[in-house]
């Protein structure tokens, strides 16, 4: 049971009146006495905000790192959900920042016992962070991989046992409760868009189920990734026609933190992925039907074109260094293709209508069928319209996916979530370009907003050394690399533009011999990673993704060495932004890679205590072409170039 507002409102008192004077006595008197640093910034941050509460608006809260912007939206966010009986949510940009606020120690924990509050706080994540007891049992039985056992061997007895009690259910199933499992293992038994959930036979025992059902009485927070949140907008009218409740409740407020990166999340959230396995298995299973003959041909005609388009996507498709999505070039051929399938598709879903008329099909079988036809024709006319649609393909072991994705989604986002009459702020220390948040605002089809930016509170002219190098050669940056890890025991962070150049370097360091351990990001489970990296002092951390959201303070963390300009890859999303973009490197790139920067560099610096270097490579055409953009965005003003 949550603690209830920690002031009593009158009658003759409103509630922002005795909220404002609370915040005053929290950042004034009570954290202060807590050992928490008077800061000026986080003042007039949390004042800035409440108005945003006051008048359910729209902010952009621009804070620099050190602020304690966390405290403050945490604290709005909580009093608010009590004082309206709705779950404040909170969206992160991904689950390492998520683990920062919940984690032991983490900021939740530290406000609970500043404030002398209980929170009611619960993650939702999304649903590739649970087990698939589907997949698992399946896999269990065929394969002899010890992590995927052991995962199976976890498994709740009730899983299994049809005579227990639902009142003996726990939750089980989450990711970090199997840190030990690698990535790529972690999918092969994780849910993904190919199960089936609603006719799936252990859907009452699932514990993606289960934990959907503790999150959604949280009284406090609810606390997702961006990704989710999206998902949860895009489903909720089709779930709600389904008979299902959306996936997250009805809530006081979303605060987004990196709010500078829900943009990419929406788009992600409306993809439409064709998965090449997926149309055989709906339509085989209507031709197990007492259906008619024409049908019958048109089936064949369909799963024929369709094996043909497959084959040409994937022969036609080619790999893009920094990221998995695989070009695919709009052919004839391919064009030609996914137009005789529309029009066969189209045809197929009026010979359902017939059959079922004729009572051929029974009707789950029928429903099955026309939603995926419905999804599957609606996707085809998306991928046809120039310029509408941006497509990609997606291939792994076992399966190969086209995706599809608008290109703009700010009409919907407009529509569809900020339309609610609720406070929306938005958090990170990236929001504006040069103080102009314009961008981000037209980008979210956001029209109306407020929006401050608060400088970080530190001296990084006297916290932070920063070291520029100029590459050569490859091989010889790894060299130098490993020299600076020598030179302070290890204690860093390495951050890579992509997952292929981190996986060349750690070939090259495989070959070396090193007295502190390095971690690599994919070998475990991230939180897990995150924690061994941050209790173990003398150690180093590979990654390609932790490039904003880690919070590594103290002597775990004394350099940071950025190994190339992290610039956007080339790969089909990007390449529609620069398509539609007047200049592409000024719109797109450099924008892009300045942000990525000053995020990754705010790695360093987490507290007024924290010191350390921070080195970054490039080559001498991107210092020529990049020298005075760069100065702008860095820290200090004295770089030391080597």
């Amino acid at each position: 049971m949550t603690n209830k507002l920690p002031f009593t409102i009158s009658k003759n008192d409103t509630f922002f009146d005795l909220l404002g004077d609370y915040i005053g006595d929290v950042f004034y008197d009570i954290l202060p006495e807590k050992g928490y640093e008077l800061r000026d910034e986080q003042i007039y941050m949390a004042f800035q905000v409440e108005q945003a509460f006051k008048n359910k608006g729209i902010v952009f809260a621009e804070a620099g790192v050190g602020t304690g912007k966390t405290f403050v939206y945490l604290i709005y966010a909580i009093l608010y959900a009590r004082y309206m009986g709705k779950p404040a949510i909170v969206s992160c940009s991904d689950e390492t920042l998520i683990e920062q606020l919940v984690k032991e120690g983490g900021d939740i924990e530290k406000l609970e016992k500043a404030l002398g509050l209980k929170v009611d706080v619960r993650l939702a994540k999304a649903r590739e962070q649970y087990v698939c007891v589907k997949k698992l049992d399946d896999l269990s039985n065929t394969s002899n991989e010890k992590e995927i056992l052991d995962v199976h061997d976890q498994l709740p007895d009730f899983i299994f046992d049809e005579g227990i009690s639902m009142n003996s259910f726990t939750r089980y199933g989450d990711r970090k409760e199997y840190p030990w499992v690698t990535n790529e293992n972690w999918a092969s038994m994780a849910w993904d868009p190919l199960q089936q959930c609603s006719t799936c036979s252990w859907r009452h025992r699932c514990g993606q189920t289960l934990n959907r059902d503790y999150y959604r009485h949280a009284g406090d927070l609810i606390i997702c990734s961006h990704d989710f949140y999206m998902e949860h907008v895009w489903t909720k009218d089709s779930r709600k026609r389904e008979g299902q409740m959306p996936l997250l409740p009805e809530a006081s407020t979303v605060i987004f933190d990196e709010g500078h990166l829900l943009e990419f999340a929406a788009q992600k959230g409306l993809t439409y992925r064709f998965n090449s396995q997926t149309l055989t298995t709906v339509l085989t299973g209507y031709m197990h039907q007492d259906v008619r003959e024409e049908s019958l041909y048109l089936i064949e005609d369909i799963l024929e074109l369709h094996d043909a388009w497959f084959d040409l996507l994937v022969e036609n498709s080619s790999a893009i260094e920094g990221s998995n999505r695989k070009e695919v070039p709009m052919l004839p051929s391919i064009r030609k293709t996914a137009e005789t399938l529309e029009k066969k598709v189209s045809d197929l879903m009026d010979q359902l209508v017939f059959d079922a008329e004729m009572f051929l099909i029974d009707e789950y079988h029928l429903k099955i069928m026309e939603e995926y036809l419905e999804f599957f024709a609606y996707g085809l006319s998306v991928f046809l319209k120039n310029d509408e649609g941006i497509f990609w393909l997606e291939e792994n072991e076992v399966q190969t996916s086209l995706v599809i994705m608008p290109r703009l989604v700010e009409d919907i986002l407009k529509k569809e979530v900020f339309s609610q009459n609720i406070p929306f702020v938005f958090s990170s220390a990236t929001l504006s370009q040069a103080g102009d948040f314009s961008y981000i605002a037209k980008s979210l089809g956001i029209g109306k907003y407020s929006s401050f930016t608060v400088a970080s509170p530190f001296d990084y002219e006297e916290q932070m050394e920063l070291v520029a190098h100029i590459e050569e050669d490859e091989m010889k940056k790894w060299d130098k690399i490993g020299d600076d890890l020598r030179s302070k025991n290890g204690s860093s962070l390495v951050l890579f533009s992509s997952m292929q150049e981190m996986d060349r370097f750690r070939a090259w360091s495989e070959k070396q011999e090193w007295s502190f351990p390095i971690l690599f990001e994919g070998d475990r489970e991230i939180s897990e990673t995150v924690k061994e990296f941050q209790n173990d002092t003398e150690t180093v951390l590979c990654s390609y993704n932790l490039w904003e959201g880690l919070d590594v303070p103290g002597e775990s963390l004394i350099q940071v060495i950025i190994s190339s300009l992290p610039f956007p890859p080339h790969d089909p999303v990007f390449q529609a932004k620069r398509k539609h973009a007047d200049n592409p490197a000024a719109e797109v790139d450099i924008p892009y890679m300045l942000l990525r920067l000053r995020q990754g560099m705010g790695r360093l610096i987490r507290t007024n205590q924290d010191s350390g270097t921070v080195h970054v490579w490039l080559t001498q055409n991107q210092k020529a072409a990049y020298n005075e953009e760069l100065k702008g965005v860095l820290p200090v003003q004295n770089i030391h170039w080597k």
